[in-house]
């Protein structure tokens, strides 16, 4: 089978999705000509238009709302926030309008805003560049927050969030884009709420998502040669989640741990480690372990945002601890 990285599975699913509905454009920042900060776009303008694939102003908030005003006439706008960290110039529009305008017509509208944006660090970007800020919008009622960690997952995700009627946060993982996995030639989709086990295994429930999957599966590799088995479960949508996956593994393993890259103190691994907790507390041998990004800013040193953000020996020392080793 063919491999793409994830940069180019993201561009054929908008491709393929503005080939089979003529509803569907792109509007961003330098998204036509230059194809966008990380090039996911790029050659779509050649292809569709300048009707289709829209240059905007450094404006968040207008490109927000203007994504909600074609939506509420029946386009199917695919909007990208060159950033999350810029996404709050927008949160107006986001939070208090494109989360909340289905609900409060009782449904008579349909919001299918897709709005495509890079979180997480790991490139020395600096602090107003690398924030991984998913908690925030999986806080909205409304909105659907997606964090695909590969390339074949970030296909069939964003295919469905372009085709789901309520608006979507779709978090692109900037050191996730030269990454390539298989991905078949043919149509697929991947239901939003729906998680995968990654890896199975008997001794530890790892949930982890976006970048932090690989880190997870590269732990699980080493510590696989000490003889602890982790189980590393991909809930790859936030909002919805697929709460069954994640409870099944924790009723199975016994030991749970929660690995993501934003701060820790408030992270949606919190939540994850709540619900395990809630729902899962008897099975539980030992204290759910989170592996998460120290209460900092991401550095712009190299060093120093390697010290800060989690990696493999995080995990590996979190698991040896809940082996008692």
């Amino acid at each position: 089978m063919r491999e793409l990285t994830y940069r180019e599975a993201i561009r054929e699913a908008l491709r393929e999705e503005m080939k089979r509905d003529p509803k569907v454009f792109l509007m961003g920042e330098e998204i036509a000509e230059y194809g966008g900060s990380y090039k996911v776009t790029l050659g779509l303008v050649d292809e569709f238009g300048h009707e289709r694939v829209r240059n905007t102003p450094l404006a968040e908030a207008s490109i927000a709302g203007a994504a909600l005003g074609a939506a509420l006439v029946g386009m199917r706008p695919v909007a990208e926030i060159m950033y999350i960290d810029f996404s709050f110039i927008a949160a107006d529009q986001i939070i208090n309008q494109i989360a909340k305008l289905r609900y409060m017509t009782g449904g008579m509208v349909k919001v299918p805003v897709v709005i495509r944006t890079q979180g997480g660090g790991g490139v020395a970007a600096g602090p107003h560049h690398s924030q991984s800020l998913e908690a925030i919008y999986a806080h909205i009622p409304g909105l659907f927050v997606v964090m695909p960690s590969n390339a074949y997952d970030a296909k069939g995700l964003l295919k469905s969030s372009i085709r789901e009627d309520n608006p979507v946060m779709f978090i692109e993982h900037k050191k996730l884009y030269g990454e390539a996995c298989e991905v078949p030639e043919e149509e697929y989709l991947i239901p939003l709420g729906k998680g995968e086990i990654k890896r199975p295994g008997k001794d530890i429930t790892v949930v982890a998502y976006s970048r932090c999957v690989l880190r997870a599966l590269n732990a699980a590799q080493d510590l696989a040669k000490e003889g602890i088995e982790l189980e590393v479960v991909d809930p790859r949508t936030l909002k919805p989640l697929d709460e069954d996956i994640i409870l099944s593994s924790v009723q199975k393993t016994g030991k749970a741990m929660v690995v993501y890259e934003a701060c820790r103190t408030g992270g949606f691994g919190a939540e994850i480690a709540a619900i395990i907790s809630e729902k899962a507390f008897d099975y539980l041998d030992a204290p759910i372990k989170r592996v998460a990004a120290l209460d900092s800013p991401v550095p712009f040193n190299p060093k120093m945002e390697d010290y800060v953000l989690p990696n493999e020996d995080n995990i590996k020392a979190a698991a040896r601890e809940l082996m008692g080793k």
